[in-house]
C-alpha cells in the first residue's frame, strides 16, 4: 500500500452555502482560501427523509464563483435521479466557469426510497441507472454526437457543443457493484462509514480489478463526519446523524471521530496509511466560520 504520502484535505460546506447570507458565506470561502484547503465540500439531495435537500451543482457553482483556486468536490451526487444529458449540460457549464475545479462524487443512493419513487424513479433501478448516465456523461462531455438507445435513455443527435473536459468522478459506495462501476467508469472512490481495514481493502480490490484494464483509478477519497471539541460536540453531532441517517449513535461512533485536530488526525492517519489520498471533513451543525481554522490545523497534522 505504500507509505505516508501528501493528502488532500477540504471541508464541507453546503450549510454554510445553503444557509448563509451572502457576506458571511463570502467570510467562510475566503478564509477556506486564505488557508489553502484543497477543496470545498458540497451534499446533494432532492428530498431526503422530511424534505432535507441542497442541490449539489447549484452549491458547486456557488462555491466555485466565490473562490478562485478552491476546488469543489459533490459527495454524493444523486445522479439515478436526473437525466444525463441535463447534467452534462451543467457539468459542462460548471467547467466553463471554474475550468479544473470539480469533482464529481455519484452514487446509487437510496438511503430515503421514498426520495427516490418521488423522483418517478423505482429504486430497484438505480444501480443500474447511474452506470447508463455515467456512460452518456462520459460520451456527451467527451464532445461526442451521442445515439442511444437504452434501458433508461433515447438521445438523438445529442451533444454539448464545445465539450471537452470530463471532470473527475469518483463513485461512492460498498462491495462488488462499488468495485465495478468505479474501473467500469470512474476514476476514484469515494468512501463513507468505513474502518481502515476495510478501506484498505477496498482500494486493493479496485487496483487489482483494474489491472488488466486500460483505466487506471488512482483518486481515493473519504468523506467523515466530525465535531471538533467534546461532550456537547458530540452530542450535537450525534443527534443530526440520527435525524439524518436513521441511524443509532453506536452504528456510527466507530467512523465518526470527536476531538482536537491532533485527536482527529490520528484517527485519520491508519486511512491515509491505507491509500486514501483526500479527506472532506463533515463537521456536522458546527458553526463553518468557527472550524475552517481548526480543519486548517488538522491538514497540516497530517501532512507531517
Amino acid at each position: 500500500m505504500g507509505g505516508p504520502q501528501r493528502v488532500q484535505v477540504g471541508i464541507d460546506l453546503h450549510r454554510a452555502i445553503t444557509g448563509l447570507d451572502p457576506d458571511e458565506r463570502a467570510a467562510v470561502l475566503a478564509r477556506v482560501e486564505e488557508h489553502g484547503l484543497d477543496h470545498v465540500g458540497v451534499g446533494d439531495h432532492v428530498s431526503f427523509h422530511d424534505g432535507t435537500g441542497f442541490d449539489g451543482l447549484i452549491a458547486s457553482a456557488v462555491a466555485l464563483a466565490g473562490t478562485r483556486t478552491t476546488s469543489v468536490s459533490v459527495g454524493i451526487y444523486q445522479l439515478a435521479l436526473r437525466h444525463p444529458l441535463t447534467v452534462a449540460r451543467q457539468l459542462h457549464d460548471l467547467e466553463r466557469l471554474a475550468p479544473g475545479r470539480l469533482v464529481l462524487g455519484v452514487g446509487v443512493g437510496g438511503e430515503d426510497r421514498r426520495e427516490v419513487s418521488n423522483c418517478g424513479v423505482d429504486p430497484s433501478t438505480r444501480g443500474k441507472r447511474v452506470d447508463e448516465s455515467l456512460g452518456l456523461l462520459r460520451r456527451l462531455l467527451s464532445g461526442e454526437v451521442v445515439d442511444h438507445e437504452g434501458e433508461f435513455f433515447t438521445l438523438e443527435g445529442a451533444s454539448i457543443a464545445d465539450a471537452k473536459v470530463v471532470p473527475p468522478v469518483l463513485v461512492g459506495g460498498r462491495g462488488d457493484a462499488m468495485v465495478r462501476r468505479v474501473v467500469e467508469h470512474g476514476d476514484g472512490w469515494l468512501g463513507l462509514f468505513v474502518s481502515p481495514r476495510r478501506y484498505g481493502q477496498a482500494v486493493e480490490q479496485i487496483r487489482a480489478a483494474a489491472a488488466d484494464t486500460d483505466r487506471d483509478p488512482d483518486r481515493f477519497a473519504l468523506s467523515v463526519w466530525c465535531a471538533f471539541g467534546g461532550d456537547a460536540e458530540r452530542a450535537q453531532l450525534f443527534q443530526g446523524l440520527a435525524d439524518l441517517y436513521r441511524a443509532e449513535e453506536e452504528a456510527l461512533a466507530p467512523y465518526v471521530p470527536v476531538g482536537s485536530p491532533a485527536e482527529l488526525a490520528a484517527f485519520l492517519r491508519p486511512y491515509r496509511d491505507a491509500g486514501c489520498t483526500s479527506f472532506t471533513i463533515m463537521p456536522g451543525h458546527q458553526r463553518s466560520v468557527d472550524v475552517v481554522d481548526q480543519v486548517a490545523e488538522l491538514a497540516e497534522l497530517l501532512a507531517a
